[in-house]
């Protein structure tokens, strides 16, 4: 069995427990909010190769997330790549 089958097991549940807390969270934005609490990542073409879906998508994920109040920080767009770093708020915003 794969060393990565117990990670993508963990990471499917901890998606799915964020949308039991939230449930105006899309399955692409609970996994951009776990995949930056995990550290996994951070900007949204490293995401999108992640979940192996278009980043096209994940833009368009992201930017609902930012338009909620203290869900997610955009903290740098890359005009050339359209490439968005991204971060969760500090807990004390949250």
């Amino acid at each position: 069995m794969s060393e990565e089958a117990p990670e993508i097991d963990r990471f499917l549940a901890l998606v799915a427990a964020a949308q039991g807390r939230d449930n105006r969270l899309t399955p692409i934005q609970a996994g951009l909010l776990v995949a930056a609490e995990l550290g996994i990542a951070h900007d949204s073409r490293a995401i999108a190769r992640m979940l192996g879906i278009a980043h096209s998508l994940v833009l368009r994920e992201l930017n609902g997330l930012a338009e909620r109040e203290r869900v997610l920080q955009i903290v740098k767009r890359d005009l050339r790549t359209m490439r968005v770093h991204y971060t969760l708020p500090p807990w004390d915003e949250a």
